[in-house]
């Protein structure tokens, strides 16, 4: 299975920029994984391209309104797609600042909050890849994880 990771805007800030560089490279030694921006805009512009780009594709909406869930249970989560069969890849899609539309929170498969704080989508961003890569890292059995 796939993971396409889609956001609005590539990363301004030198923290999220070196912070995403860093974990798409540990990322891609599983392979499976990209980072696809679109266009920034507004609110429904944006929601309509990453509506546009996950076409196809199991979409986890990031958004505060979303399902909470421990790095365990996001892995598991992962595990569970993977095996369904009918699933060849996964879109997380990560809005702008003014958030998303809802018919974009509508067409969701599944609506998932890294937080009940809101975060700046470029620090969304990082937590999210940290989180892929905490997943894969359970997944293969590394000693990165620890409860």
């Amino acid at each position: 299975m796939r993971i396409r990771i889609i956001v609005a805007g590539k990363p301004a800030l030198s923290y999220a920029k070196a912070g995403v560089d860093e974990y798409m490279k540990r990322l891609s030694r599983g392979g499976g994984h990209e980072l696809v921006t679109v266009k920034s805009g507004g609110r429904d512009e944006v929601s309509a391209r990453l509506l546009e780009r996950s076409e196809g594709c199991f979409r986890i909406v990031l958004d505060e309104r979303g399902e909470r869930m421990g790095t365990r249970a996001f892995a598991g989560k992962l595990d569970a797609l993977a095996t369904r069969g009918d699933i060849k890849t996964v879109a997380f899609l990560i809005g702008a600042a003014d958030g998303h539309s809802d018919s974009l929170r509508a067409a969701a498969d599944l609506l998932l909050t890294l937080s009940p704080f809101t975060l700046q989508h470029e620090l969304a961003l990082l937590v999210l890849l940290e989180q892929l890569y905490r997943a894969a890292s359970l997944q293969s059995g590394s000693p990165y994880h620890r409860d």
